[in-house]
C-alpha cells in the first residue's frame, strides 16, 4: 500500500519529466515535430483521476510550462485547464475506447490547445510558423498510445485511484 505523499509524489513526477521533455534541446530539424508532452500529461491524469488532478493542477503546470519556455505568462496555463476541462468532461467515454480512438480523442484536444496558443500569439502578435504549427498535433496522437500505457502502468504499480 502506498501512502498519499508517494501517491502524489508519482503524479508530480510525471508532470516533472513532460515538462522536462518539453524544454529539452532537440536538433533544429526536430524542434518543429516535438511532442505535446505536458497537455498529454495532464489529458493522461485528468482522464484517470479526474478528482484528484484537474483544473488546478494544469493551471500550476501550465504557468511552471510558461516560465520554462519563456512564454506569455498564463498562455499555457489557461490552454492546458480548458484541455484538462474537456478530458474531465469526457473522460467516462473517452477512456472506454480502443486506443486508436483515443488518440483521435486526444488529437481533437491538442487542436483546441494549439488553437488556443494561436489565438494568444496572434494577440500578442508573435504569428508562429504556419507550416510546422500543427505537427506536434500528429506526433502527439502518434506516441498517445505509448504514453497511456506507460502511465496506465506507472497508475496501477502505485495503486493510485480516484
Amino acid at each position: 500500500m502506498t501512502t498519499p505523499v508517494r501517491r502524489n509524489l508519482g503524479i508530480l513526477l510525471t508532470l516533472v519529466i513532460a515538462l522536462s521533455l518539453s524544454v529539452i534541446a532537440m536538433p533544429a530539424a526536430l524542434t518543429a515535430t516535438r511532442p505535446e508532452w505536458v497537455a498529454m500529461a495532464i489529458i493522461y491524469w485528468s482522464m484517470a483521476l479526474p478528482r484528484r488532478v484537474g483544473l488546478g493542477t494544469a493551471w500550476v503546470t501550465g504557468l511552471l510550462l510558461d516560465v520554462l519556455t519563456g512564454s506569455l505568462l498564463g498562455q499555457h496555463a489557461l490552454a492546458l485547464t480548458v484541455v484538462a476541462y474537456l478530458s474531465i468532461r469526457t473522460h467516462q467515454r473517452v477512456r472506454v475506447y480502443p486506443l486508436w480512438q483515443q488518440s483521435i480523442a486526444v488529437g481533437l484536444m491538442l487542436v483546441v490547445y494549439r488553437i488556443l496558443l494561436l489565438w494568444v500569439y496572434g494577440i500578442t502578435g508573435h504569428a508562429p510558423d504556419q507550416r510546422a504549427y500543427w505537427i506536434p498535433v500528429l506526433t502527439s496522437m502518434l506516441l498517445w498510445p505509448l504514453i497511456f500505457l506507460l502511465l496506465r502502468h506507472i497508475r496501477r504499480r502505485l495503486h493510485l485511484t480516484g
